[in-house]
């Protein structure tokens, strides 16, 4: 699939390309003190083969491209602001290479979180977690995520885990960021709380204090009260008395939890090819230019190893 945006190039320069002279491509964008200047080259893959085409003759193939490839592009195109491009790129991904983006799902989450821009893919990638949290909170990785990937998922109502368990994540993420905090909770110092406070001020609001067990805000709250607000400190405590009690601290709504589903065993799909291997030779099939995602592919592809 090529891409053309010839409608935002004043001119196509494409047969510039031809030129057998050195050409480099110096971009300037930024305003007043915060300028960037990248030196594009032909040398370096990406920019040669890609972007290079698009800055001359406002060309993006994508055809003989490998998911990996049009990822990274995407987010060089993010880099240099491009936006169009960056745009047409997190689309494609998310419309038709969904499979790949579910198998490198921990990579991909990871990775968006350091841009601003993506939406389109946090949209999808959050989709996913409000019904498949471990994913993302029992993952190896959990801790080193950004913490805009926590708050994003932390405002949803309908993120498959009781608040409790929520709390615990965040005091595991957050100390996990401050590794010189002594082993024993008891050895805390006020400035070792007002540090944590400070780290996790976004998180903390998005919590539902109010809809967490007695038992559990006795037992694992109070020992981290400090990084709370005083006065939400004192609301819970009046609310464990007294829950029908007006309390000045905002009130967020309850999670809105499904009935869990029967536990059941995932089958691979092959053990030759993968999905998205399935979607490309059906699209063969068709005579499609453009492949198939795994949840649009119209063909049954039978499995033989399967009894």
């Amino acid at each position: 699939m090529a891409f053309k945006f010839f409608e935002k190039l004043s001119q196509d320069f494409s047969e510039l390309l031809n030129d057998k002279e050195e050409y480099n491509v110096i971009i300037e964008f930024g305003q007043e003190q915060r300028e960037k200047k990248l030196l594009c080259a032909l040398h370096l893959t990406l920019i040669k083969n890609y972007q290079i085409p698009y800055i001359y003759g406002g060309i993006v193939n994508t055809e003989n491209m490998d998911n990996r490839t049009i990822y990274d592009l995407m987010i060089l195109a993010n880099e240099l602001e491009f936006e169009e491009v960056s745009e047409k790129l997190e689309n494609l991904l998310i419309e038709s290479k969904d499979s790949w983006l579910r198998t490198h799902f921990i990579f991909v989450y990871h990775s968006i979180f350091k841009h601003s821009k993506f939406k389109n893919l946090e949209k999808f990638c959050n989709g996913i977690v409000v019904k498949h949290p471990s994913i993302i909170f029992e993952s190896a990785e959990f801790s080193s995520f950004h913490e805009s990937a926590l708050t994003s998922i932390l405002k949803h109502d309908d993120l498959q885990m009781k608040e409790s368990e929520i709390w615990n994540y965040v005091i595991k993420w957050l100390t996990a960021q401050n590794p010189t905090l002594p082993a024993k909770l008891e050895e805390w110092s006020d400035e070792n709380f007002m540090t944590l406070k400070i780290t996790l001020q976004q998180c903390l609001s998005l919590i539902r204090y109010f809809h967490i067990p007695n038992s559990d805000v006795v037992y694992k709250i109070k020992p981290y009260k400090k990084i709370l607000d005083k006065q939400l400190w004192n609301d819970l405590k009046l609310h464990l008395m007294l829950p029908n009690q007006p309390v000045e601290s905002t009130i967020l709504p309850p999670r809105i939890l499904k009935q869990e589903l029967p536990v059941r065993m995932v089958e691979l799909f092959s053990i030759i090819i993968i999905e998205e291997n399935a979607s490309m030779i059906s699209s063969w099939i068709d005579k499609k230019i453009t492949s198939y995602s795994s949840r649009n592919n119209p063909h049954e592809l039978i499995n033989s190893s399967r009894k």
